[in-house]
């Protein structure tokens, strides 16, 4: 399970608030995202999903209802490698 290490009353200044979690269909992984606070760079993914053991490490991503799309690398133009990735039990959290 990877999960953002600080809660939303305590939110560092690069982090946006914690939206909810979800489980990686595929593999069962449990995984949180947040918002991003800065989307100067690839607008459309609006969320970061902690996969880090200690929810340091971030992807960008954009999570919807049932499936979520990661930026998992850039090509040689500055462009998102993105990957589809299915996801079950999607909960989103209380404000």
């Amino acid at each position: 399970m990877s999960l953002f290490n600080y809660t939303n009353d305590a939110i560092p200044a690069q982090s946006g608030r914690v939206l909810g979690a979800f489980v990686e269909k595929d593999y069962g992984v449990s995984f949180e995202y947040a918002t991003r606070k800065y989307l100067d760079l690839w607008s459309d993914y609006p969320h970061r999903i902690a996969v880090g053991p200690a929810g340091d490490t971030t992807r960008v991503a954009k999570v919807l209802k049932t499936v979520a799309y990661v930026v998992v690398d850039e090509d040689g133009y500055g462009n998102p490698v993105v990957e589809k990735w299915k996801i079950k039990n999607h909960r989103v959290y209380a404000k």
